[in-house]
């Protein structure tokens, strides 16, 4: 059994009860922590007093939303509501944030492909902006993870797909405060090889994501030999929390009886 601490989702996880109620929830099926997706729709008041009740750290959320790294136009932009995020994240008491290389909209849709663009340009235009980013993560001790997200089912158009260039970004810009989120169910739809990219790569990881594929349903639904996985994780040095970002399959109590099963 794994001894890597979990982190329940509280977006996909627990949708049956009321936002609020979900923390308890989590706490009471013996999550560690609990992170969400968006802040700008919730009362971060009622999500700290609520973390703080049921006992519960708050892992993180999305630190960006309607503007992209890739897009040179969109840097200051992107920075402002970036700032905002971080004293989101400060107020709720939550360590990190997860940042993307597109802006997303309503279900991960990529509202912003840039097609416009070359990925010359794409790239280069991230780079520039992920250093001023990793300076205000510093400034502020807010860790940004970087997620490279699946362009064959959820994320169509998005530039950042692959665990490699993640992990030369982060690295290029040598930051203790930018790091790279691997969710293990994009990446298995984009690359495959979890684990030869785990042992390549696990120094660089802030967070990692966890779900079966295809379906993005719990652990022992799908392909991925989830006890290998985590095994390489802990073999390969990554300490951090696993952070379950799936969708029950039939219900959430089923769910989490699987994930606790690991």
């Amino acid at each position: 059994m794994t001894k890597l601490k979990k982190c329940a989702c509280i977006e996909t996880l627990y949708t049956e009860l009321p936002f609020y109620d979900r923390f308890q929830a989590a706490r009471s099926d013996g999550f560690a922590a609990v992170e969400f997706w968006n802040w700008t729709d919730k009362d971060l008041a009622r999500v700290a007093d609520a973390a703080s009740r049921a006992g519960i750290a708050i892992a993180g959320f999305n630190g960006d939303a309607d503007f992209s790294l890739v897009n040179p136009a969109h840097r200051e932009s992107y920075l402002a509501f970036l700032r905002r995020s971080i004293d989101a994240a400060r107020q709720v008491g939550a360590p990190s944030l997860t940042i993307h290389s597109n802006a997303l909209g309503a279900g991960g849709v990529v509202s912003d492909r840039c097609d416009e663009l070359s990925d010359t340009v794409k790239l280069c235009a991230m780079y520039d902006a992920l250093k001023d980013c990793a300076r205000l993560a510093e400034a502020n001790g807010v860790r940004l993870n970087l997620e490279p997200l699946n362009v064959t089912t959820d994320h169509a158009g998005n530039f950042l797909k692959h665990t490699r260039m993640a992990v030369e970004l982060t690295r290029l810009i040598s930051s203790p405060m930018l790091m790279v989120l691997y969710d293990a169910y994009h990446m298995q739809l984009n690359e495959g090889a979890l684990c030869d990219n785990i042992r390549a790569y696990a120094s660089q990881f802030g967070h990692v994501h966890v779900a079966d594929a295809p379906g993005r349903h719990e652990p022992g639904t799908g392909e991925i030999n989830y006890r290998n996985v985590f095994a390489c994780l802990e073999a390969s040095g990554y300490a951090g929390l696993l952070g379950f970002e799936l969708m029950p399959k039939t219900t959430t109590s089923e769910a989490v009886r699987a994930i606790m099963a690991l």
